[in-house]
């Protein structure tokens, strides 16, 4: 095997492609000049498999209590359930799925804002561990008090405006069909004299 440098070689692909263009010399006969060859063989020694691979990932690596987490993650051996230790869900396994082990735990509702540790502990006594960032729970704003009836703020008279304004639109249908049928009489009245 060959090797050649990275300057070697940028100056063996540099000659390469000028050669056709500047009109290179006749070819002359003769042994061919040896050629570098660029190979990629693997380093020697072991390589890890997928499967030596231990890790342990939280998604999303910041949260709120009170909502979930995804949990990814890989022993020597994946058909076998683990566990993940966190202060900020507690003691949980993690079960086989699709070459991983997987788990979806609740961020308990009254943990405290700060960086937590997630620990994978393997049946075969590896390790792994990865952080959770719990942040402190946003309560949305409140928007303008732009609504009808019921959706506009204020005081606690938001459910009443409704059945308030049926009554006073029912009572003034009553003084309107009221006022229709008296205006007639009268005026009757006024015919006769």
């Amino acid at each position: 095997m060959v090797s050649v440098t990275g300057r070697a070689a940028l100056l063996v692909a540099a000659a390469a492609c000028t050669a056709p263009l500047v009109g290179a010399a006749p070819a002359q006969a003769g042994p061919p000049a040896a050629v570098p060859v660029l190979a990629s063989e693997p380093v020697p020694g072991p390589q890890p498999s997928p499967a030596d691979v231990i890790f342990v990932e939280v998604t999303p690596s910041t949260v709120e209590p009170g909502f979930l987490v995804g949990i990814r993650a890989s022993c020597r051996d994946n058909t076998v359930p683990a566990t993940v230790v966190s202060d900020a869900f507690g003691r949980i396994q993690v079960q086989p799925q699709h070459g991983l082990l997987t788990a979806s735990p609740m961020v308990r509702d009254r943990t405290r804002p700060g960086n937590y540790r997630v620990k994978l502990e393997c049946p075969g006594g590896q390790t792994a561990s990865t952080m959770l960032q719990v942040v402190k729970r946003v309560q949305p704003s409140r928007g303008p008090a732009t609504g009808f009836g019921g959706t506009a703020g204020g005081g606690g008279l938001g459910g009443l405006l409704v059945p308030v304004g049926l009554g006073l639109t029912v009572v003034g249908a009553v003084v309107g069909v009221v006022a229709s049928r008296r205006q007639p009489r009268t005026l009757r009245g006024a015919a006769r004299r």
